[in-house]
């Protein structure tokens, strides 16, 4: 069986709270830009890394610039979502025990994809969910709305989108 896609849903999800800013405006293409905890970013909330680590604040900024030299065009900005999205999709297929439908997969990937594989893999979101307590689980995505320690209203309306879609049948 091949790798699961996500379903459009959840692709709109990620870029409505991804948003595509341009750390460059003076630029024809998509510039690298920090994130809400500092992190350089490029096209739909791609976290730029750099031998092995993920590249932080304005001492890494012509680190970041040159790894994208030129930026991004739209389409490629896409090729990269894609590719990360199937990352974060292959994460979840690996932590989920149950079978999940269309929208809770999708969920789970948005989540995953901002959050990372290691946090979904620790939280009590994921051991209620292979304990199949669907509801209980949705009960979880509002607990991980901190950005750099603090509540971030970006987040807690991403986790409430997650859980709607999430519950939502497909």
């Amino acid at each position: 069986m091949g790798q699961r896609e996500v379903n459009q849903a959840g692709i709109d999800l990620v870029k409505s709270f991804e948003g595509i800013p341009d750390g460059n405006p003076s630029t024809v293409n998509i510039d690298p830009y920090l994130d809400p905890v500092a992190i350089w970013t490029i096209g739909w909330g791609h976290a730029i890394r750099h031998q092995g680590r993920f590249l932080r604040g304005e001492s890494d900024r012509a680190t970041a610039a040159a790894l994208y030299p030129g930026g991004l065009t739209e389409p490629q900005a896409e090729a990269l979502l894609a590719g990360d999205l199937m990352d974060a999709g292959r994460d979840v297929s690996a932590a989920v025990a149950v079978p999940l439908n269309d929208n809770e997969f999708a969920a789970l990937v948005s989540f995953t994809f901002n959050l990372g594989a290691a946090n979904l893999r620790s939280s009590t979101l994921l051991r209620l969910l292979n304990r199949d307590d669907r509801r209980g689980a949705a009960g979880q995505f509002g607990r991980w709305i901190l950005a750099g320690g603090k509540p971030f209203a970006g987040l807690v309306n991403r986790r409430r989108a997650e859980r709607e879609l999430f519950l939502l049948a497909p």
